[in-house]
């Protein structure tokens, strides 16, 4: 049976050498790190095994077990796929370390000293919805950088198309954007569960990098901003992704659920789902790899739809509305994010690359595309610059304009500034990052830990090199946009300070918020 899963990891031993917390449904049995102090519990079931007639539908609850459950291996991971890797579009003409498994949907839970109450971060692991799992960083680097004062969550949820597929009878008779319903699900398993570990659900903050920062900016739009309860009330973005969002039944999803159909042999079936259902796990898998192995270049096929009810309308018009949860947000983005989207083998000008990036656009919007970056460098970093800002860096600032006076905006340039290279000055992992400079690895990574205490990057648990941290947005009659750089100088030297958002920058997100209703945002 497939399950849902966390890892949690928290800052504080509890009082046997291995503890058991009753969550109702099971007992789980977790480890204590004496040289650390850090008690540990890996792998709990957060919902029902997604299987069989599970399959394609909403997160259910966990079955009741009687035996204590051991919480001391990492998870299974969920079944993943690879990035498009087409030097063309193939849905232009359609625009009118641990074994993967099915059951994979579980947390990881870890905290460190015998206190209750204290905040909790979740982490929501990036991979283009495609890929990832809790298990890729530790939860106890956080809590050592917070002074033992924060309890840790890693959340997995399914991906590709066991958590996103998209269609008309998906939405009849089953769950659209699954995988996001699963992360609502886990943030409800937190805020019924957490106390359990020493954590207060009214202080958690959700966190996450690439596609997991794109599943925050999800839970911050989701049900028109009035999530109830309350889930979280911080949130943290590392390099937002949005890509095209388009509503479920839009002819690319379609198209898409028609090739999974196909595939798996249910075109003449009376109900296409219940032969997905009925189909084998590993053939439904060759599939997802497949459909997103043909995307185009450095795209990726299985993403989060407008489903009309989780998901109502675009991001982009919900952060113009505010219509959002959460109280305050801390974001931060890579100056060149992206670069490792780009294939580097194939030469071609702004304007096409945008046709190919976004099949719903018009010549002539491509045209002030091309006006736009003509001028910013060779065609390789145009069409680099074209990505990275429409679908990472501006969705960025749009959020950030959604929470006036309470927002923090951060930019990451230690060279090479490509995305995921700010990874590792918060989750090092027991690897020292490139850049090895006790300084600027403080000043980076507390920003995040006392945002999580403090709802503010500026009360760190120890002091650092960063200068005072003014809010992005000010509200009132008219915005600071300032943020804080992160950098180092050619001799090595860490530099922490606060510069401009430059205006051409902000042009040229203005241009991609005006077309949102055509590439999808």
């Amino acid at each position: 049976m497939l399950s849902l899963g966390l890892v949690l990891t928290l800052p504080f031993a509890l009082a046997q050498s291995s503890p058991v917390i009753d969550l109702g449904y099971a007992r789980y049995q977790g480890t204590v790190d004496i040289a650390t102090n850090i008690t540990n519990f890996l792998g709990i079931r957060y919902a029902a095994a997604p299987l069989g007639d599970l399959r394609f539908r909403a997160p259910q609850p966990p079955v009741h077990v009687a035996d204590v459950q051991p919480a001391t291996v990492a998870p299974n991971e969920c079944l993943q796929a690879a990035s498009g890797k087409s030097p063309t579009n193939p849905l232009d003409s359609r625009a009118a370390q641990v074994s993967p498994s099915e059951d994979c949907l579980f947390l990881n839970d870890a905290a460190g000293r015998p206190l209750k109450d204290l905040p909790t971060v979740v982490w929501i692991h990036g991979g283009g919805y495609i890929a990832g799992q809790a298990s890729s960083v530790s939860g106890e680097d956080i809590i050592k950088q917070s002074n033992h004062d924060v309890v840790v969550v890693l959340i997995q949820y399914r991906l590709g198309i066991f958590g996103f597929l998209a269609s008309c009878a998906v939405k009849q008779d089953g769950a659209l954007n699954a995988g996001l319903l699963d992360q609502d699900f886990a943030l409800r398993w937190v805020n019924q569960h957490i106390a359990k570990f020493g954590g207060d659900p009214s202080k958690v903050t959700i966190w996450g990098e690439s596609a997991g920062a794109g599943s925050v900016l999800q839970h911050v739009v989701a049900n028109g901003g009035k999530t109830r309860p309350q889930l979280f009330r911080g949130l943290i973005t590392s390099s937002t992704f949005l890509p095209s969002q388009y509503p479920f039944d839009d002819p690319i999803p379609e198209f898409l659920f028609r090739q999974v159909v196909a595939g798996a042999n249910c075109t003449s079936a009376v109900n296409a789902l219940t032969c997905l259902r009925a189909a084998d796990a590993n053939l439904l898998e060759t599939l997802n790899n497949n459909i997103n192995l043909g995307g185009f270049f450095g795209t990726y096929s299985t993403v989060p739809v407008i489903d009309g009810e989780f998901i109502t309308q675009r991001p982009t018009l919900s952060f113009l509305e505010r219509k959002v949860n959460g109280e305050s947000l801390l974001s931060v983005t890579n100056t060149f994010e992206g670069t490792i989207f780009i294939n580097p083998n194939v030469s071609v000008a702004a304007a096409p690359y945008a046709l190919d990036l976004f099949p719903k656009l018009t010549p002539s919007q491509a045209k002030t595309v091309d006006a736009l970056y003509g001028g910013l460098g060779t065609e390789l970093f145009q069409v680099e610059a074209i990505y990275g800002e429409s679908i990472l860096i501006c969705p960025t600032y749009y959020m950030l304009h959604a929470f006036p006076g309470m927002s923090f905006k951060g930019e990451f340039a230690i060279p090479s500034g490509l995305h995921i290279s700010d990874v590792a000055y918060y989750f090092p992992g027991g690897v020292a990052p490139p850049f090895n400079n006790t300084d600027f690895i403080n000043a980076f990574a507390h920003s995040f830990t006392s945002f999580i205490i403090n709802q503010d990057p500026n009360h760190k648990v120890s002091e650092t090199i960063t200068p005072k941290w003014d809010r992005y947005v000010t509200g009132g009659y008219g915005y600071e946009e300032t943020k804080m750089l992160f950098n180092k100088t050619d001799a090595g030297q860490p530099v922490v300070q606060p510069i401009s958002t430059g205006e051409a920058l902000l042009e040229r997100c203005r241009f991609w918020s005006s077309v949102g209703n055509l590439t999808g945002q």
